[in-house]
Formats: C-alpha cells, sequence, structure tokens
C-alpha cells in the first residue's frame, strides 16, 4: 500500500508563477469555473502511472475555501451530466482505488496549492475502464488571518447572500487494452438562426473505455480551397455511452458559403503526446 505524506509547505508566489507558467503553455488543458483554476482538468491513470499531482489555483481578490469530495457521474446523450443516485451497474466507479490529500485547501487571493493523487489495489481491478469525479465546493473563508471582524449592530437585520459554487473533473483508471472504436454519423447542418450556421452530428462509441478528443471542421470549396471554421478542443463520450450528440456553432465571418462545398469534420488525440486519428467523416453541402 502507498501512503500518502503531507506535502512541503513551499513559497505561495513561487508555486502561483509556477502554475502560471504551466496554464501559459498549456492553458487548453486547464478547467475554470468563478476563479478556481484547475490543471490538468482530467486526471489519467493507465499503465504503470500509479501517481500524479493536480494544481488549484485561486485567482480570485478573496480568500476561498475549497472542500474537496469524490461524486459519481453519468454524461447525458447531449454532453451533460447528471449525479448517480442509484446503483447504476453499466458503469464502474473508480473512488474505491484511489486516494487524494489533502480534501480541504485554503487559498488567498492568487495563491495556488498541489493535491496528490495516488490508485490503489488496482491489481483487483478486471480490464476495463473506471471512473469517478473529483468535487471541489467553495466557500468564501469566513474568518481569513488577518482580518478584523466589525461588530455587528444588534438593532439592525444584516442579510448578507454568498455565492457558492462547484467545478468537477474526471478520475479515471483504465485496465487492459482498449477496444473502443468511434465512428460519426448524421451530420447535418442547421440554418434556423438567421446569419449563421451549425453543424449537428453524432459520435458513436463501441467497445470498453472512453475517448477524449479535438474536433477540427474544414471548408472544402469546389475549387478546392480548404478553410478552418469550426474547432471544438476536449470532447468527451465517456464509457458506457454509447452515442454523444454534437452541435458546433461555424464560423460566420469567414465569407464562407455553406450550401457549396463540402465539409470535412475530423476528430482526433490532443497534442500533448502526439495526434492521432480517432474519425473522420465528409458532409456534401447543399
Amino acid at each position: 500500500m502507498i501512503l500518502l505524506t503531507n506535502p512541503k509547505k513551499y513559497n505561495t508566489t513561487r508555486i502561483f508563477l509556477l502554475f502560471w507558467g504551466i496554464l501559459i503553455f498549456m492553458s487548453v488543458d486547464s478547467k475554470g469555473q468563478g476563479n478556481l483554476l484547475l490543471y490538468p482538468k482530467r486526471i489519467v491513470f493507465e499503465g504503470t502511472k500509479k501517481s500524479q499531482v493536480l494544481n488549484v489555483a485561486n485567482t480570485g481578490k478573496d480568500t476561498v475555501r475549497y472542500f474537496i469530495s469524490v461524486i459519481q457521474l453519468k454524461m447525458k446523450d447531449d454532453g451533460g451530466f447528471e449525479t448517480i443516485v442509484d446503483s447504476d451497474s453499466s458503469q464502474k466507479f473508480a473512488d474505491k482505488n484511489f486516494r487524494f490529500f489533502p480534501r480541504i485547501v485554503i487559498l488567498g487571493p492568487n495563491e495556488s496549492q498541489t493535491v496528490k493523487m495516488q490508485v490503489i489495489n488496482m491489481s483487483q481491478l478486471t480490464p476495463g475502464e473506471y471512473r469517478s469525479h473529483l468535487y471541489f465546493r467553495a466557500e468564501p473563508d469566513k474568518a481569513p488571518l488577518g482580518e478584523e471582524i466589525t461588530p455587528l449592530d444588534t438593532g439592525s437585520i444584516s442579510v448578507k447572500i454568498v455565492a457558492v459554487f462547484g467545478i468537477s473533473i474526471p478520475v479515471i483508471i483504465r485496465v487492459g487494452e482498449s477496444t473502443t472504436a468511434v465512428t460519426l454519423s448524421d451530420a447535418v447542418m442547421d440554418y434556423q438562426k438567421e446569419s449563421t450556421a451549425s453543424l449537428k452530428l453524432n459520435f458513436n462509441r463501441t467497445g470498453n473505455m472512453s475517448v477524449y478528443g479535438d474536433i477540427a471542421v474544414d471548408h472544402i470549396s469546389l475549387q478546392g480551397k480548404v478553410t478552418r471554421v469550426g474547432i471544438a478542443k476536449g470532447m468527451a463520450l465517456y464509457a458506457p455511452n454509447p452515442v454523444r450528440h454534437f452541435n458546433l456553432s461555424l464560423d460566420k465571418n469567414s465569407g464562407i458559403n455553406y450550401h457549396k462545398g463540402k465539409l470535412h469534420i475530423s476528430y482526433t488525440t490532443q497534442p500533448d503526446a502526439k495526434s492521432e486519428k480517432i474519425a473522420e467523416t465528409d458532409l456534401e453541402l447543399n
């Protein structure tokens, strides 16, 4: 068994500058909501990888306390998520096979910290993919260090509304070889909104694991000119879902006639290591 140890206390400014340096070069792999930034935006354990580090940064002006927990989510056909409240035998959960430390992070303005993550008991898992989600719930620190508490006038009523938000990222454990394959189907143009055009299509998945990658749409004119008209980064289709319906707005400022030529749609892995094609298709325009 691998035991987690308390991380050393580093200089806050140094950690924050290092973290922002990472975000500048790899911002497509960070996830943010409110004043919370997470890097990377998904944790994947596969092969011999047993531990990872998640960077947490507060870009706001207030000290915030982040409570970290594990939740179970399933993906809907439109790409949204919903909480699993009942037992779902079709989805394999990862929560019993990873641990993380710390579970509460308090960050002042422009501070950052790392959360250490490790997998355990992988030898007990059968081949396939296991997924749970790490959930960060933010609450303003009630009494930040160095801040004086102003007494309230007991003769008046005071109401303070504080927004509380949460953000989650998937933690995925993969065991064995992937048998996953993806096809693109039912591509169609949508011209319902004036002066805009969007592309609708379905992503179809088979096999034992999820897929994650970038979508690129190129318009090819009747004369053979190629123009990039659409990009969507970080599109996931999680197991056990067999299909995801996707809608992508296309560039309306390129002067493209979306009634002539064709669209080439490609779905590729992200280029952090090397970009590989997952699936592609063409749509003839008319």
